[in-house]
């Protein structure tokens, strides 16, 4: 069992592996690094996609896994039970709280809808000075290419109000470490 490291990054991604396997491919990159430096992981408390591949690159090597997962998903036996630890909250909110909490920064790998969510409500806090922690999305292979550009439109219109720049971007596992400054 791994001890208990000084700092962690929550980590928000898909529970699906995607339709190209470079996805995944950087996911288990990205867990084998953390473990490798000693920084922690916690992320979604899932087996499946992503979530699973990147917690089980962590384990693997010997890393410190915090999983959080809503109960509803526990009763849909999506909880990946050999994390370090495993944290069944009630709701996704107080999921995303007690994650928020615990992590020095936060990175993005590709996901869908909830992945877009976490990183926005973060995204959120920062602006609203709720916290101070780095926003690291890693750019795979171009997975959010669309959304940056949709978001420069934001900021050129005015309604990001010139806080555009708070969402960092990487296009490798170790530029996105240095960027949440692991």
């Amino acid at each position: 069992m791994s001890q208990k490291p000084e700092r962690s990054i929550a980590v928000f991604c898909a529970a699906a592996d995607g339709a190209r396997p470079v996805y995944r491919a950087v996911a288990i990159e990205l867990g084998e690094t953390l473990a490798r430096r000693g920084i922690g992981l916690i992320y979604g408390g899932a087996k499946v996609g992503l979530m699973g591949a990147v917690a089980d690159a962590m384990l693997a090597a010997g890393g410190h896994v915090v999983g959080v997962i809503p109960h509803v998903l526990v009763d849909l036996e999506v909880a990946h039970q050999g994390v370090t630890e495993l944290h069944v909250t009630s709701t996704m909110h107080t999921r995303k709280a007690l994650m928020s909490e615990r992590a020095d920064a936060f990175l993005i790998l590709p996901g869908g809808f909830g992945t877009f969510e976490e990183m926005f409500e973060v995204l959120a806090w920062q602006t609203l000075k709720i916290h101070s922690k780095p926003v690291v999305l890693l750019n795979i292979d171009g997975f959010y290419d669309t959304l940056l550009a949709f978001l420069d439109v934001c900021d050129r219109e005015g309604m990001l109000r010139g806080n555009r720049d708070r969402l960092l971007v990487a296009t490798t596992v170790d530029e996105a470490l240095r960027l949440t400054g692991a």
